[in-house]
């Protein structure tokens, strides 16, 4: 790739940056495509990145900001600290801050530089919920939870959560963690929902019990979102004291082994979020074929289930929440949620 190409994806990067509410982060970007230049060893490796930076390939931009990040929430640069939220510079003086970082912390920022961005957005929940309401109120059965994709497994414990959806309040009162969308729509059903069994699979999953682990994840959130911060936190705070673990998989041999067996009794749920779209088509048809033929075999007492919030060809309009249910195979966009859970438009089902 050219050194034209990295610029580029710095910029289509502050543009999402700026879409997505984060001021601070695409002021980041833009600074950085202007600015970085070769004769430093990190700027040198990301202007010279051997691959496609763009942000829907090897996230370049999104690498950087989240090595920055991590500087700043460990106390290791305190000139950095210094321009960072809350506190407001001009650009001047966060570019020099930034660029004593490049030099001062070259080889930490190197060996992360060699690992893409992980996140696990607690506020997709919102869209999730509704999704299982609807699945439960539809079955009329206890759930088993499979989620693909699922990193720290913030999303995988989404019972453990409050909610305000419109006129509807659900969940634990006394959790630490609330979401609250912009909700858009009628009030989603309300149904009794019991989870038997949860679990997921990652490539790369987070130990949200361990300390390196959790500054990892906090770093890929944009600086200046403190509520992201506090909540991701909170969940993972969570996810630790239940003991929540992923199991390190790849996505598709995961599925045939989850998919190998029905469950009698219950509705087994299979579900993703910002997740499906980042595997090869080769192995997203073997999975929907994989799934398909599960669906194939699923009966009135062992139903199965699909649940998605995912980006399609409408991404200017957020990401497609979908729901799939089996027997019958009968499919809906039940409704759009914004790819940070910010707002959910609810069509149901």
């Amino acid at each position: 790739m050219t050194i034209n190409a990295v610029r580029h994806a710095f910029e289509r990067q502050s543009v999402a940056c700026e879409a997505l509410g984060s001021p601070f982060t695409a002021r980041l970007c833009r600074l950085a495509a202007a600015r970085l230049t070769l004769g430093d060893t990190v700027a040198d490796r990301v202007l010279g990145w051997p691959g496609d930076p763009s942000p829907q390939a090897d996230s370049v931009p999104l690498r950087l900001a989240g090595c920055l990040h991590a500087l700043v929430l460990e106390g290791l640069a305190p000139d950095l600290i210094s321009v960072y939220p809350p506190h407001d510079v001009a650009d001047d003086r966060l570019w020099d801050a930034v660029e004593k970082a490049l030099t001062d912390h070259a080889d930490f920022i190197l060996a992360r530089l060699q690992s893409a961005p992980q996140t696990n957005e607690v506020s997709r929940s919102g869209a999730l919920l509704p999704g299982f309401l609807t699945i439960a109120e539809l079955m009329g059965k206890p759930l088993v939870l499979s989620e693909v994709g699922a990193s720290a497994g913030l999303n995988l414990q989404w019972d453990r959560y409050r909610y305000r959806l419109g006129d509807l309040a659900w969940g634990d009162p006394a959790s630490p963690v609330e979401i609250a969308p912009d909700w858009h729509g009628e009030t989603p059903p309300e149904a009794r929902i019991s989870v038997l069994e949860r679990a997921g699979c990652d490539l790369a999953p987070v130990n949200a019990a361990d300390s390196a682990h959790r500054l990892r994840m906090l770093s890929y959130i944009w600086a200046d979102q403190q509520d992201r911060l506090s909540r991701t936190r909170a969940a993972l705070d969570i996810a630790a004291g239940h003991g929540v673990t992923v199991e390190q998989a790849d996505a598709i041999d995961w599925l045939g082994t989850r998919l190998a067996s029905p469950r009698p009794g219950a509705v087994h749920v299979i579900f993703h979020t910002i997740a499906w779209q980042y595997l090869p088509a080769a192995l997203q048809a073997e999975g929907e074929a994989l799934i398909a033929a599960a669906g194939g075999r699923a009966t009135d007492d062992a139903p199965l289930a699909r649940l998605a919030l995912e980006a399609d060809d409408r991404s200017h309009d957020g990401a497609a929440l979908t729901l799939e249910i089996w027997p019958g195979g009968a499919k809906k966009e039940i409704g759009r949620g914004d790819f940070h859970g910010r707002w959910i438009r609810w069509a149901g089902w």
